[in-house]
């Protein structure tokens, strides 16, 4: 179920903002309320709010759609879709409850007016097997699986092709014969009380569900549809690279489709679990390395951590806390491609809390060499 509150509110973007700023937006509020960190009930539901947001902004057409219908658009609805909606030139089938007319099929109605399809002149069409329908689940993986890559197992229950009758839903010794209650046409006439008076309406056959045929004998296991619920282990290879958020399609893996049709999809949601050590933005990782004032003032070469391992960095004499530097070829390892981004490190320069007697003489005899201190009364000119 769709929250209530606006997508643009839940992530703090106007509704200007470009992908990257909800991109960014997403990652930080994922961050901070990522059920894996141990949070409250209100932050897990805060975190899935994030997510329904992210996965609608994030989309263009599935914005587009939010923007001009709100939540009834991005979630598959059109205009005048709803409850109460008011549809079809602001014809509203709530005025008209308890007096007896049918509506649960007005927009077959509508379409048929339209196409000529009353009085068996055609409208509903006869269709196949119906393709199965697409699951979706999610896997956490740690932040070491995202940069190697890695193989899980999640399981999952889907209507699976039914093992005794291969699908056809005919039992054994038995073949698939044509209805004869629609005579193979796949629908069949009938009457309906209407706003619009008393219509004959064309409608999908029940016994077969518009195919024109059926098993002459259903198959005991499934009964008939070629399918039964069954609990499988599903292998998902997660590629080096992947991103909080992003989705893996696993084709076919989804439900088995009715009497041999093609099978769903399944869509793998990943959530990464957010490193200790490092900050990601992308395929670029940052750090804070901490070095001595001596390092900072003489220069040395230093050890810092990489997505894989370590690497040494050059640290420049006279170097300020605070100051970044790039290190090449560091960072995250490239989705689905050769090379990896770049390792951002941040230096901090460790002051000293003790210090020996000797230390301190030195430290000041430094403070001396490095030049004249302000004359009286200049910080007060410059308002400090």
């Amino acid at each position: 179920m769709p929250t209530s509150r606006d997508y643009y509110d839940i992530l703090g973007v106007g509704k200007t903002a470009s992908v990257s700023d909800v991109k960014k937006a997403y990652r930080k509020l994922a961050h901070k309320y990522h059920p894996d960190k141990g949070g409250t009930a209100e932050d897990e539901k805060k975190f899935k709010e994030v997510q329904e947001a992210y996965e609608v902004l994030s989309d263009q057409q599935k914005r587009a759609a939010y923007d001009q219908f709100g939540k009834a658009g991005a979630h598959g609805a059109g205009p005048g879709a709803g409850p109460g909606g008011a549809g079809f030139g602001g014809f509203n089938p709530q005025d008209f409850a308890g007096q007896g007319f049918d509506f649960g099929n007005l927009g077959d109605l509508f379409e048929q007016m339209f196409t000529g399809g009353f009085g068996g002149g055609g409208g509903t069409r006869r269709r196949g097997p119906s393709r199965g329908s697409d699951l979706q689940m999610t896997v956490t993986i740690d932040f070491d699986e995202a940069v190697r890559g890695v193989t899980k197992q999640v399981s999952l229950n889907r209507r699976a092709t039914c093992e005794t009758c291969g699908g056809s839903g005919a039992a054994k010794g038995s073949k698939i014969v044509t209805c004869d209650r629609c005579g193979g046409q796949g629908q069949v006439q009938v009457t309906r009380r209407t706003v619009l008076g008393t219509m004959a309406q064309v409608a999908e056959c029940p016994e077969c569900h518009g195919e024109g045929k059926r098993p002459e004998k259903p198959c005991p296991a499934c009964a008939g549809e070629g399918r039964k619920q069954k609990k499988e282990t599903l292998t998902v290879e997660i590629p080096a690279g992947i991103d909080e958020g992003q989705t893996i399609r696993i084709q076919g893996a989804g439900e088995a489709g009715e009497r041999g049709a093609p099978s769903g999809h399944a869509y793998v949601i990943v959530h990464v679990k957010p490193s200790k050590v490092f900050e990601r933005d992308g395929t670029m990782l940052g750090v804070t390395v901490p070095i001595s004032f001596p390092q900072a003032t003489l220069g040395d070469t230093v050890e810092v951590p990489t997505a894989t391992g370590k690497t040494t960095l050059k640290i420049p004499a006279g170097t300020q806390s605070g100051e970044t530097f790039t290190v090449k070829g560091q960072g995250m390892p490239k989705l689905n491609a050769a090379g990896a981004g770049d390792l951002k490190v941040t230096v901090q320069v460790a002051v000293p809390q003790k210090l020996t007697a000797e230390e301190k003489r030195l430290v000041e005899e430094l403070g001396r060499k490095e030049g004249p201190k302000p004359k009286k009364g200049f910080l007060d000119k410059l308002g400090l």
